[in-house]
């Protein structure tokens, strides 16, 4: 019996059934090995088991696992207080959730609460969740067609050209929402003065900021967040992804007088700032800052970025190369789907970013040994598909 029998339809599923991760490594059930750059979609950020966050829940479940954010908590406030220490200093009120969705709405409502304004600019390629306020700010028409109507006031400008910001204005816009470097499209980097020039029309018209760092946060670009690479902070930050080791939880940082807008009951949830997910979440922050995770995302990001220019150069059916850190991506001139399925059989877990973008988000944990074999198996899955499409 199969998990099909049960779910519906809804995900692109892969031909592998994992039983067990380590690190960088993923083991399926019939004990295979595999180099994991997928891990969970950017999630497994840490490493797979990582043993402070597996000892933290292990503590943790034994005290206590749920605690509604009506009452305090100690474990919590210990998690705040480590998230605070990382995070840009003008954002630091914090809104619990569990899940980039949730913190994006969290991050809308807010942000119209505080303006008093409904309309959002949003960039085209832009990827924020599939709620329907996420959804109203995600561009691909793929995503958005079937579920119309969706908020209104919502305007997309392209996000190589931030004048179009400027020339989208009107009384309604109180928003301008933004990946600092786009993951859903393909590894989108943004040119220098981009986002400084976003931040400058923002200020100059009143607007709220939003940065959605839930894919680009955390280190993952070889900063601690993306923005720092241009040196731009926003007013609202969107985290998830990996915040709590493997577990649920999105945070929503924001500018105090904006989260000070909000009254009692205005938003909420139930399992928001749960402590379990909190003391993973503290396991985290201190594995990122005492194992030199964003240091070793750099470095090794470089090597592997420097590895697939080399593939670049070898292979005529490699488009380009781009991205920070260990947020990667290699185009090529073809679908993508062959490769990625054949790279499970030779023990390599990829992911896609649309049709011919291969997306590489391995765990920050990530070593020069496996970057070397990841490149030979790469190397290999090219030269195949060259030959089967006989490109010459």
């Amino acid at each position: 019996m199969s998990e099909d029998n049960y779910l519906g339809n809804l995900y692109q599923r892969f031909p592998i059934n994992i039983s067990k991760g380590k690190g960088s490594l993923v083991w399926d059930v019939s004990g295979k090995e595999y180099i994991d750059c997928m891990g969970g979609y950017g999630v497994a950020i840490i490493g797979h088991c990582n043993d402070r966050v597996v000892n933290a829940i292990k503590n943790q479940s034994e005290k206590l696992i749920t605690c509604h954010m009506s009452i305090y908590n100690n474990t919590r406030l210990e998690f705040l207080e480590k998230i605070s220490k990382i995070s840009p200093k003008k954002l630091s009120k914090v809104f619990f959730s569990n899940s980039g969705a949730e913190s994006t709405e969290s991050a809308l409502k807010f942000s119209r609460k505080f303006t008093g304004k409904s309309g959002v600019i949003a960039m085209t390629g832009g990827y924020h969740g599939k709620t329907f306020g996420a959804l109203s700010v995600t561009h691909n028409e793929k995503y958005r067609k079937s579920f119309q109507p969706l908020l209104e006031g919502v305007k997309f400008v392209p996000y190589s050209n931030p004048s179009k910001i400027e020339e989208s204005l009107d009384n309604s816009i109180g928003t301008v929402i933004v990946e600092p470097i786009q993951g859903e499209t393909g590894i989108i980097v943004p040119s220098d003065g981009t986002l400084q020039q976003i931040r400058k029309i923002c200020d100059q018209n009143n607007l709220v900021l939003i940065f959605d760092e839930i894919q680009t946060g955390l280190g993952r670009t070889g900063r601690m967040w993306a923005g720092e690479h241009w040196s731009t902070t926003p007013d609202i930050m969107c985290l998830a992804k990996g915040i709590a080791g493997g577990l649920p939880m999105g945070l929503t940082l924001c500018k105090p007088e904006i989260l000070d807008a909000m009254k009692v009951g205005e938003h909420s949830s139930t399992f928001a700032g749960n402590p379990l997910s909190c003391s993973a979440g503290i396991a985290t922050i201190e594995s990122i800052i005492e194992e030199n995770l964003v240091e070793n995302a750099a470095k090794i990001g470089n090597i592997f970025k420097n590895g697939l220019f080399q593939l670049k150069e070898n292979h005529r059916i490699v488009r380009d190369v781009r991205g920070l850190g260990l947020m990667l991506a290699l185009e090529l001139r073809f679908d993508v789907k062959d490769v990625l399925f054949e790279g499970i059989k030779e023990g390599l877990l990829m992911l896609y970013s649309g049709r011919n973008i291969i997306r590489l988000l391995p765990p920050l944990v990530l070593d020069e040994l496996k970057v070397a074999k990841t490149l030979s198996i790469m190397d290999k899955l090219l030269t195949n598909e060259e030959e089967r499409r006989d490109v010459k």
